[in-house]
């Protein structure tokens, strides 16, 4: 074994790993934590970015640009290295995040923070695509369980940590710090994939599917937009939502058709043949249907209805992303030594639809222990799904597709978490403004009319009895979305339980009967 990397150079099971893989892991984990906490620190610092740059009016954006541009070019980065290399399109990916990062802490005003959260957005895309086609094509599927289980900690690291990150950065260094810390972090990552990552290059003699590319692109903008504007900007009903759901339905159906007769297709349709991946893409948006709407209403509800700060709102997540953290390790562990992975899915979709149920019967007297149990009941069920969704779904298509595997599978994932957080969110606003309406009539009413979501100074300042409404209010907008849910979750159990076991490869010892991984049909 030479001191650099390189494909397939995994040890046989039970061997330590030699210090050059361990040191392209620990890249590997810095780029992934850049794209993770990025969003989770800038949250925190964006009511002091409003107040020197001004442009209150375009704030959302400073979000949704960074997400859109992350959606959009996933599966393009996950293409782009199966085509031309992984190494060389991952550190083109760093770059441009880098440079993202810098334009954004220089930004003089919100129009060009948008544009550079934008560029910012089109890296993301590649390092989160690129770290986990890196681990796909360094450790074989027998032992990259536990890889990914480390990824999965270090994402749920980046949940808890983020937002109290961001509130020690812009308090002591100023908010544009948020943005420059990443450089860095980006250079110790940059220097170590460049010296010790060694990959056999690529060069296909085919062209880049541009017209895939726009359609996929203007298709997956459009349904972001409608998840994100749908409810809020918009009347789920207005022209403007029409409109947009007409694009982004036309723009996907041209770019399935398109798939079937291009000649190097941006997402092969079919890597879909197989069972385990088309399964695991579902299981995978469910996860992100869940997890993230569980992010955005589980602080709102502790704040709201208990009482807790808003400064610690990443702390308040803690019971359901520490056992997330555990469970993802433990998971990834076990699929190491057994190879064993299908039991995961489906108690991990058990203790999903069990878990949201739970956090469904919350109200106004219920304590934070109890609320952190339930919590910790959804965590575990994530910790089975997060990362055994990736390694299955690489499992099952051949070497060659690694990339757009693992990009297609993010891309369910980042599709999930918008309609998620659109339906949910929907449906939570619902439930608040009639039980305002209910119980504080008209003063609930307009309580409620630009917002259903109240920050704590708005909160504080309202009259004892429509404080007490809100928190009802709350209690059952928060009732209606988990329960929704829960029910999603059990479309999680009903694929898992379809879920065909193939043995992963490896070079651990395997029965030498037990059949390869390739694609299976449906």
């Amino acid at each position: 074994m030479t001191d650099t990397v390189a494909a397939g150079a995994a040890p046989s099971d039970g061997v330590k790993q030699p210090r050059s893989v361990r040191v392209v892991l620990l890249a590997l984990m810095i780029a992934m934590m850049l794209a993770m906490l990025d969003n989770m620190i800038i949250g925190t610092a964006m009511p002091t970015i409003v107040g020197e740059l001004g442009g209150l009016e375009h704030l959302s954006w400073v979000v949704t640009a960074y997400t859109l541009a992350t959606a959009a070019s996933t599966p393009v980065w996950g293409k782009v290295g199966d085509m031309y290399g992984r190494k060389g399109s991952f550190i083109t990916s760093i770059v441009i995040f880098l440079i993202g990062s810098a334009l954004s802490g220089m930004a003089q005003d919100m129009g060009q923070l948008i544009a550079f959260r934008a560029v910012q957005g089109l890296g993301a895309g590649g390092l989160m695509v690129g770290v986990m086609a890196i681990i796909g094509d360094l450790i074989p599927p027998r032992e990259r369980g536990k890889y990914q289980g480390m990824m999965a900690a270090v994402m749920a690291l980046a949940m808890i940590g983020g937002p109290l990150v961001g509130g020690t950065i812009t308090d002591n260094w100023g908010w544009r710090w948020a943005f420059y810390i990443n450089l860095p972090l980006g250079v110790i990552a940059l220097a170590a994939i460049g010296v010790v990552l060694h990959l056999p290059r690529k060069r296909s003699q085919a062209g880049i599917d541009y017209l895939g590319v726009a359609l996929l692109t203007v298709g997956i903008t459009a349904i972001v937009l409608v998840t994100t504007w749908g409810g809020t900007e918009y009347a789920w009903t207005s022209t403007r939502i029409m409109e947009l759901t007409a694009l982004g339905v036309a723009s996907l159906v041209g770019f399935v058709f398109w798939q079937t007769r291009a000649a190097e297709p941006v997402v092969p349709l079919h890597i879909f043949r197989s069972r385990n991946f088309t399964l695991m893409s579902v299981i995978g948006f469910i996860v992100g249907f869940v997890m993230f709407g569980a992010t955005l209403f589980l602080p709102l509800y502790q704040q709201s209805v208990q009482g807790a700060s808003a400064t610690n709102s990443g702390l308040l997540l803690l019971p359901m992303l520490g056992a997330m953290l555990v469970t993802s390790m433990v998971a990834g562990r076990v699929t190491t030594n057994t190879g064993r992975y299908k039991i995961f899915p489906v108690v991990g979709s058990v203790l999903l639809v069990v878990g949201l149920y739970l956090l469904s019967t919350m109200d106004t007297g219920t304590s934070r222990l109890t609320s952190g149990v339930f919590m910790a009941v959804v965590g575990l069920g994530m910790g089975c799904l997060m990362q055994i969704t990736m390694l299955v779904a690489q499992n099952s298509v051949e070497l060659k597709d690694m990339g757009v595997a693992s990009s297609t599978t993010t891309l369910f994932r980042t599709l999930g978490s918008s309609f998620g957080v659109a339906v949910m969110g929907a449906l939570f606003n619902h439930r608040v403004q009639d039980v305002m309406a209910e119980r504080a009539g008209a003063l609930g009413s307009k309580v409620t009319e630009q917002s259903a979501q109240l920050d704590a100074a708005s909160l504080a300042k309202l009259p004892e009895a429509a404080r007490e409404a809100y928190q009802h209010a709350v209690s059952s907008g928060t009732h209606g979305a988990f329960l929704l849910g829960a029910v999603v979750a059990v479309l999680s159990l009903a694929a898992a339980v379809f879920v065909r076991e193939v043995p992963l490869k490896g070079a651990g010892p395997q029965r030498e009967d037990a059949p390869v991984a390739e694609p299976e049909t449906v």
